[in-house]
């Protein structure tokens, strides 16, 4: 009885990218042979669809013998079973570690447990994502934020560090720690219309300015970036004067108009609406210690004052220069003694805000 083996013997591991993308993305061997050969491989290589099949196999059972080494990425330097370049081994990484920014969307701000992980079925559907490349990318979340909950020190530069990513890899991966940890709500039909890079911006904010690590003065402390600084949160409640004091809210309301008169063609709108808008951002602030309304934090955004602001047709330019005024007409409030709070919600809320509004 005669046997047919395909024998391959070599030094450097090769690894086609294109098919590495067709197994990150979920799909059979036998679907990456059709792609392949509907994108003309075999007139290139002049082969035949059993040496293409053949092919396609052996790397799909390298990519998996890989697989286990991509956990630490760490290891596949240090291992001596594949011969794989540097370079190899970054873009091995990296698009291991690559999302779906429409799969990412869907599970953004959940927590990252075996109940949401049941939910992929419905998630793989929705978004045309495979269940297998779902999967994967919820497993890297999780194993990401499971690693970096452990160590001290700046989050993106742990998870760079821990994981060799990209910096704006490693950035959009800290946004997802932060919304995990936080727990904030992302999925109400109101925010539909942001995506995750929108997020993924007002994260880098946050985690910036509202968090213990930006404080400062100690930069090697555990969840120095993922949790929010409670002792700001409740400063956050000294705002409040601002809308209880009335001579100070007629006072910041004269001084905003006064600079935005004949600068835009909302005028009349933002006069007739300042109170309430003002009443919306310091009572968002004024609630930040609250586990629950840190959830909230950007439906309440887009509640109280986005929505209001595009009911009344403001462009980005007439929010833009509105929060700008509104910002720094504060400090010239004679009474108002709490600028270093204010310039620190403010700062974030105004850049968030900029971001979410899409005119």
């Amino acid at each position: 009885m005669s046997v047919e083996l395909d024998v391959f013997v070599g030094n450097t591991t090769i690894m086609d990218e294109e098919v590495y993308q067709l197994w990150l993305d979920g799909h059979t061997v036998n679907d990456a042979v059709k792609v392949r050969m509907e994108g003309g491989v075999l007139d290139e290589c002049e082969a035949s669809a059993d040496v293409l099949l053949s092919d396609t196999m052996d790397q799909y059972r390298t990519f998996q013998m890989c697989e286990r080494l991509l956990y630490s990425p760490a290891k596949l330097a240090n291992q001596l079973l594949f011969q794989i370049p540097p370079h190899r081994q970054a873009m091995l990484i990296e698009r291991y570690y690559a999302f779906d920014d429409v799969f990412v969307r869907e599970v953004l701000g959940k927590k990252l447990s075996k109940g949401t992980k049941k939910d992929l079925d419905d998630v793989s559907a929705k978004t045309g994502v495979t269940l297998k490349s779902c999967r994967r990318q919820f497993d890297n979340f999780k194993r990401v934020f499971k690693v970096v909950e452990e160590l001290k020190g700046p989050l993106v530069e742990n998870i760079r560090q821990h994981f060799l990513l990209s910096d704006k890899l490693a950035r959009d991966y800290a946004a997802i720690v932060f919304f995990a940890n936080n727990r904030f709500e992302t999925g109400k039909r109101k925010l539909q219309y942001l995506t995750f890079q929108d997020f993924a911006f007002c994260a880098g904010q946050l985690i910036n300015n509202w968090t213990v690590g930006a404080v400062g003065e100690n930069n090697m402390v555990e969840d120095m970036d993922v949790d929010l600084d409670k002792e700001f949160l409740q400063e956050l409640k000294e705002l409040k004067i601002l809308i209880t004091d009335k001579d100070l809210l007629d006072q910041h309301k004269s001084l905003v108009c006064t600079a935005l008169r004949g600068k835009t063609k909302a005028f009349n709108e933002m006069e007739a609406n300042f109170k309430n808008l003002s009443r919306g951002l310091v009572n968002i602030a004024a609630k930040l210690t609250n586990t629950k309304d840190v959830r909230d934090f950007f439906i309440d955004l887009v509640e109280k004052f986005i929505e209001p602001c595009r009911s009344d047709r403001w462009t980005a330019a007439d929010m833009r220069i509105y929060l700008t005024h509104y910002h720094n007409s504060a400090h010239i409030l004679d009474t108002f003694k709490h600028q270093v709070v204010w310039d620190r919600y403010m700062g974030v809320v105004k850049s968030c805000i900029f971001k979410m509004y899409h005119d």
